[in-house]
């Protein structure tokens, strides 16, 4: 008489390999592709449902909303890559545009409050690589104290008032138009096609891979650990001084209390949705992108379909988690 066949659920070990012959490669690896998937699906499901959604009108507005946080993507992708991360952008962006609108307001020309952003916004980060790289200091507890820091400053100039009726000599970047589309989202993919080309192209843009693998070995390997680290954080604060430009073009006010609250989750989130690891070591910029996309079609859908605004953190931190676990899922498997 046989045996009955019993049977058991494959070992967890043996999952990772299952999923691959299953065709959920991609899933784990290639984040790009998939990103792309669903936002498609996003688009076509919420164009037929609403079809607000679909006007000229609002793809611009999600593009123009889009732009801030795939400029400042762009450089935190680096950062995380090398290891790090970077929570103080949002306070970093409130006191830039404070201090960019302040100058409009005493009579600056474009270049002058362009020079005013990128100034602040490079010393700010500047500050942060220093610390980070000088004090051997964790990144997360030097730019979380930066981030409470930052706000405080952003309030002192004004004393907490709002910034009304700036002058719009930034208007273009705010609001101008290129092709249709909003000059802010060409200056982000410009930028972000000069940060794809340095990572995967340049010999220091590929030692921030090797930093983020392991540092210690990438430092016996020869790569400037420090000037990287210096690197990383400052082009991020220079690149939230560009993203400080684009939001006083697109309004008159600066609400001092208000600008860049939950941005850096935004932006953070946009990047490792995008395909960058948490841990370090991994990332592409082309991801950071289409994961940007992705955050601003959830928030502007959300909008459209009248929902909560507490929903949004929790969409987007359990996209956070959820991509977080995949990441971890791949780095087992591969080491199995």
């Amino acid at each position: 008489m046989s045996t009955p066949r019993t049977h058991t659920l494959p070992a967890a070990a043996d999952l990772l390999p299952r999923l691959r012959s299953l065709g959920w490669r991609r899933i784990l690896e290639q984040r790009e592709a998939t990103i792309a998937a669903v936002l498609i699906l996003m688009a076509t499901v919420l164009s037929i449902a609403y079809p607000q959604f679909r006007t000229l009108d609002n793809v611009n507005n999600i593009l123009l909303a889009v732009a801030q946080v795939a400029i400042v993507g762009v450089g935190m992708t680096m950062v995380i890559i090398t290891g790090g991360i970077d929570v103080s952008v949002g306070s970093a962006l409130a006191v830039c545009a404070v201090y960019v609108g302040l100058a409009l307001q005493h009579g600056a020309s474009a270049p002058e409050a362009i020079a005013v952003a990128l100034l602040v916004g490079t010393g700010i980060g500047l500050a942060n690589g220093l610390l980070i790289g000088l004090g051997r200091i964790h990144s997360i507890i030097v730019t979380f104290g930066m981030m409470n820091i930052l706000r405080l400053v952003s309030y002192k100039p004004t004393h907490g008032n709002w910034l009304s009726g700036v002058p719009d000599r930034l208007h273009y970047f705010g609001l101008g138009k290129l092709f249709g589309l909003p000059f802010a989202w060409w200056i982000a993919m410009a930028l972000g096609a000069i940060a794809t080309y340095y990572v995967t192209r340049r010999p220091t843009g590929r030692h921030l891979y090797a930093l983020g693998g392991n540092a210690e070995t990438a430092r016996l390997a020869g790569v400037a650990v420090l000037k990287r680290t210096i690197f990383v954080y400052t082009l991020t604060g220079a690149l939230v001084g560009v993203a400080s430009i684009v939001f006083v073009g697109s309004t008159s006010v600066v609400q001092t209390g208000q600008v860049g609250i939950g941005f850096e989750l935004d932006v953070i989130a946009a990047v490792v949705i995008g395909g960058t690891s948490i841990l370090g070591g991994k990332g592409s910029v082309v991801g950071t992108l289409l994961g940007a996309l992705l955050v601003g079609t959830i928030r502007n859908a959300l909008v459209i379909v009248h929902a909560s605004a507490l929903y949004t953190g929790l969409i987007l931190g359990g996209l956070i988690l959820l991509t977080v676990a995949l990441d971890l899922l791949r780095r087992k498997g591969r080491e199995e």
